[in-house]
């Protein structure tokens, strides 16, 4: 399993609420941003989750993949916060 999405689940983190996240990701990531904040998971393992992601962010990718999201709208969005 994607390290990004055992994280969520070791929180208890419900499918629908992954998606839900990952969906937000591909059309507000900054929407996104506040919704992992309500997640309630402890800060130190938020920032274990923004380490992996930095060091890897292919992890994303794989994560939508595994999701069965379209990962060019990531690209979309990533693009939006670049201008």
């Amino acid at each position: 399993m994607n390290p990004i999405l055992a994280i969520l689940k070791e929180h208890n983190i419900s499918d629908t609420q992954i998606s839900e996240l990952f969906q937000a990701m591909t059309e507000n990531p900054m929407m996104a941003m506040g919704m992992i904040g309500q997640l309630g998971i402890p800060p130190e393992k938020l920032q274990q989750l923004m380490g992996l992601v930095m060091q890897n962010p292919a992890l994303i990718k794989e994560a939508v993949t595994e999701l069965g999201l379209d990962f060019s709208k990531v690209e979309a969005a990533k693009a939006q916060l670049e201008k």
